[in-house]
């Protein structure tokens, strides 16, 4: 089997110091060197290991802002109607054996003479070097198993044509699912060894968070283990299982994978070097927004997608800020739904739908806009701007338009967003919510907080955002750890000494007993846009559920609250607030999900090229 001859790196971006990670994030134009140019100097290193990390943000995300609109969690806001209704065969779908190769490549080269020459490179670094570049190349895996099931594995070869290659040595069968799983936990546990001693998130030391380390490495074991855990358990459906296992987990391997996850996050909590964010006990609301800006000595945050102004920042906020407080032109371009919002609990009533009309169907009045969300989970503050309540200090104001008395009835009176009508006055607010194509205008009643920055500077198109975007943080350690008990048959008592630890920092009841269904849930409002939703449905097998094709369900439809203002003077409600429910406009249609969409179907090509892979179901 022939392997490259030569080391190639392409390489943007460079550091000054072997963990100087803000330098980490400067880029610089691309370049390629070879292997002796690179194993000489550590910056070198560096600036490639920057390179893969800089490669690797899959999925919805700061940067991805379309696809938090293809869950339940937003809505296309900004602009017209969006005719997505199904999934395609590629959604998120990832074949990364370029990024791979690279990977194996560079980890080759950390063995090489030039490598062994140089007195900076000490075995101790080399393991620092070897730990980070084997977790990206275990992320990918992941990332590729999350979407395709099982995928071939190629280990620490590196395959390349030459004359007179017989190409079936190239061709690599698939691995089943289980093995892949097996293959990503299998490198996790070596890689906290390897990292044992790298640098940690700490007080002191906040941006390491953004490069990989022991506990980075133990976190996706966790989430590994559970997703294989939760597919082996809960794939009750034959044709969602190939005849050799390249989709499909045998059901009585779940517990294994529980263990595994049990024992890993056991192992994080343990560790004692992070807990959860709980700097404002005033103001869990504000607690939790700020858990997500924060990075100066932020004990949550795992492992995080950094970003630095200038020079690497992202439009997260420009695009998504509500439009009383935009920086720039560009405001609202998804929004969230009233399905997400009502997902948050009540302190004491986990029923979490708004109370908007009485039990004959009347309208309940309120005197404020804001009355309406009282003693709501606060992680609802965290994460959403409701009506009324404050953004940059600034009061955010809400109103499809006004109601008035006609033969008994309530009736609507709307105009264009932030018009003020001579004889009326202001009927619909320049925020919204509209029904109509207008631009940056909420369709939705809402706008997102999480991530959102409030520096006004921030949501200008020329400076963009430097909040970081989470992807390990210790709330999903305990989540992890509290589904993995649930599903061993442990105690209730100690499955809810892990939920209710996150349940309490958000304000609301303590749980006695825990299920399945508590466990979603929870997961839910815990971490919305933070690309958690969409592939835990799928590997609980509730997609195909809750997205069911169905225009009256309230899982599958897309919905709005769209706030009035009583204008009939004489009348004791006079100057209320009202609310209703209706159906997004931006998202005429259910959303769909298919039994094919469990699994992406290969590519054509991909298949030409390897004829020993193996088609997924139903393609």
């Amino acid at each position: 089997m022939k392997k490259a001859k030569l080391y190639i790196i392409s390489a943007f971006v460079f550091c000054t110091a072997m963990f100087g990670c803000s330098d980490f994030l400067e880029e610089e134009p691309e370049k390629i060197f070879t292997d002796e140019q690179i194993f000489t100097d550590l910056n070198m290193i560096n600036s490639v290991l920057a390179n893969y990390y800089g490669r690797i943000n899959w999925g919805p995300s700061l940067e991805d802002i379309d696809g938090h609109a293809y869950t339940d969690e937003a809505a296309f806001s900004s602009g017209g109607i969006n005719d997505h209704r199904t999934y395609d065969n590629n959604w998120w779908r990832l074949y990364e054996y370029n990024f791979v190769r690279d990977i194996n490549i560079f980890l080759r080269g950390l063995s090489s003479e030039t490598a062994n020459n140089n007195i900076d490179l000490t075995a101790d670094i080399k393991k620092q070097y070897e730990g980070e570049a084997r977790f990206l190349r275990a992320w990918a895996y992941f990332n590729m198993a999350k979407g395709l099931g099982g995928v071939p594995i190629v280990y620490d070869e590196i395959y390349g044509y030459e004359s007179g290659t017989n190409v079936l040595d190239l061709q690599v069968a698939r691995s089943t699912e289980a093995a892949t799983y097996d293959y990503i936990i299998a490198e996790c546990e070596a890689i906290s060894q390897l990292l044992e001693n790298a640098k940690t998130n700490s007080p002191s030391d906040n941006i390491h968070a953004a490069r990989a380390n022991k506990w980075v490495a133990l976190a996706l074991k966790a989430r590994a283990a559970i997703y294989a855990g939760s597919i082996a358990k809960y794939t009750t459906t034959p044709e969602l299982r190939l005849p050799n296992g390249e989709v499909g987990i045998p059901t009585s391997e779940a517990s294994k994978y529980y263990q595994i996850a049990y024992d890993a996050t056991t192992e994080i909590i343990k560790g004692g070097k992070y807990s959860l964010y709980l700097k404002n006990e005033i103001d869990l609301g504000r607690n939790f927004y700020d858990l997500f800006i924060n990075k100066e000595s932020n004990p949550e945050v795992i492992w995080a997608l950094d970003y630095v102004a200038p020079g690497k920042t992202h439009g997260f906020t420009n695009n998504n800020v509500a439009y009383s407080v935009k920086g720039d032109v560009d405001a609202n371009k998804i929004t969230p739904i009233l399905n997400i919002v009502e997902a948050f609990e009540y302190k004491n009533n986990r029923d979490g739908k708004l109370k908007i009309k009485d039990a004959g169907g009347d309208f309940i009045f309120y005197e404020n806009l804001e009355d309406l969300f009282v003693n709501k989970d606060a992680r609802l503050y965290g994460t959403i701007i409701t009506p009324g309540s404050l953004f940059r200090s600034v009061y955010i104001s809400y109103q499809a338009g006004q109601k008035y008395l006609e033969n008994g009835e309530w009736k609507s009176r709307v105009g264009e967003p932030g018009a003020v009508n001579p004889t009326y006055g202001l009927l619909t607010d320049q925020n919204g919510p509209t029904s109509g194509d207008q631009l940056y205008v909420s369709k939705t009643g809402f706008n997102i907080r999480k991530f959102v920055e409030e520096n006004k500077d921030a949501a200008t198109r020329g400076r963009g955002s430097d909040v970081w975007f989470t992807r390990f943080r210790f709330a999903e350690t305990l989540l992890i750890a509290a589904e993995a008990s649930l599903e061993l048959g442990k105690s209730q008592i100690e499955v809810c000494g892990y939920i209710n630890q996150v349940r309490s920092r958000a304000g609301i009841q303590s749980l006695s007993s825990v299920t399945i269904d508590d466990i979603i849930k929870e997961n839910r409002v815990e971490f919305v846009y933070e690309n958690h939703r969409y592939w835990d449905l799928k590997r609980w097998r509730r997609a195909h559920l809750l997205w069911n094709n169905n225009s009256d369900s309230d899982t599958s439809m897309f919905y709005s609250l769209f706030p009035y203002k009583v204008n009939e003077p004489g009348n004791a409600q006079n100057g209320k607030w009202v609310f209703e429910k209706v159906k997004t406009y931006t998202t005429r249609y259910p959303r769909y999900f298919e039994m094919r969409n469990y699994y992406n179907f290969f590519d054509q090509d991909w298949l030409n090229r390897n004829p020993k892979l193996v088609k997924n179901p139903f393609q």
